[in-house]
């Protein structure tokens, strides 16, 4: 069996069409208390287990002989839904948990015939993936982890997104490399915190283009800022479209252009 296809099957999202092609009819499945007896059983449990997620494997250690694989797997979870129940914890669309898993495969006749799975508790022990932004669902997902993290004031985690030279145009000035969007962010965030709804994302392997919804809230009385005049506890909408370029993934430009008038200042509730 060619594990390299196997990969790349099973990373596809085609349940249906790995356990065709890549299992054998009486297939055993086979972990924790967890067994499984042929195709159909293995079938329903993926379709069960990927209702709102979607399972990547990174392949860590492969060992192969004529009639086993013995895998190191750091498997990653995207939540494409809310899974609160989710088995490894709960997860919120557009999140992701990586699970280390050892698996031994018994081949017969180039194909699973018994696949044994153990586990480590979720992000012990893996190698985190290297953040990358693009048309595909883990790529869109990943949109929206950067996002979030922006929105969360996580300059550490939305800051992986961007190349070392990544520069941002905004309405009035521009900033050069990450280092300086980051630090702007930092400051600007102890007085106004800035958080991103996103209504639409368009996405191919040159860049991202975002129908957004910014919201800028005064954590304190800011009477200079530049969107805005605000006092502490007030809040302002602006519609924005932002462009990415993207070189390797990552984020090398952004462009910003508002989409409509600044909302008259609201208090929070």
């Amino acid at each position: 069996m060619d594990y390299k296809k196997y990969i790349e099957a099973f990373n596809r999202g085609d349940d249906a069409g790995l356990v065709r092609e890549f299992f054998t009819e009486d297939c055993i499945f086979q972990s924790g208390p967890r067994l499984l007896h042929g195709r159909a059983q293995l079938l329903e449990f993926l379709n069960w287990a990927h209702d709102g997620i979607r399972e990547i494997i990174r392949a860590q250690v492969v060992l192969q002989e004529e009639h086993h694989i013995f895998a190191e797997i750091d498997m990653d979870f995207h939540a494409t839904a809310d899974r609160p129940q989710f088995v490894f914890g709960p997860l919120r669309q557009g999140e992701f948990l990586t699970v280390k898993f050892f698996v031994l495969y018994r081949l017969r006749d180039g194909k699973v015939a018994q696949l044994k799975a153990a586990t480590w508790p979720p992000n012990l022990g893996v190698s985190k993936p290297e953040p990358t932004l693009g048309p595909s669902l883990e790529q869109r997902q990943a949109y929206l982890d950067y996002a979030r993290a922006f929105s969360s004031a996580e300059f550490e985690r939305f800051a992986r997104y961007y190349t070392d030279d990544v520069v941002c145009e905004l309405a009035n000035f521009t900033l050069n490399g990450r280092d300086a969007i980051v630090n702007f962010y930092r400051e600007m965030f102890k007085t106004v915190r800035e958080t991103l709804t996103l209504h639409e994302l368009i996405a191919d392997e040159g860049g991202l283009a975002a129908d957004i919804t910014s919201q800028f809230t005064a954590l304190a009385d800011a009477p200079h800022f530049v969107v805005a005049p605000l006092k502490k506890g007030e809040f302002v909408r602006v519609r924005v479209f932002v462009h990415y370029s993207l070189r390797a993934g990552k984020i090398a430009h952004i462009k910003v252009g508002r989409a409509g008038p600044v909302s008259p200042p609201q208090r929070v509730s």
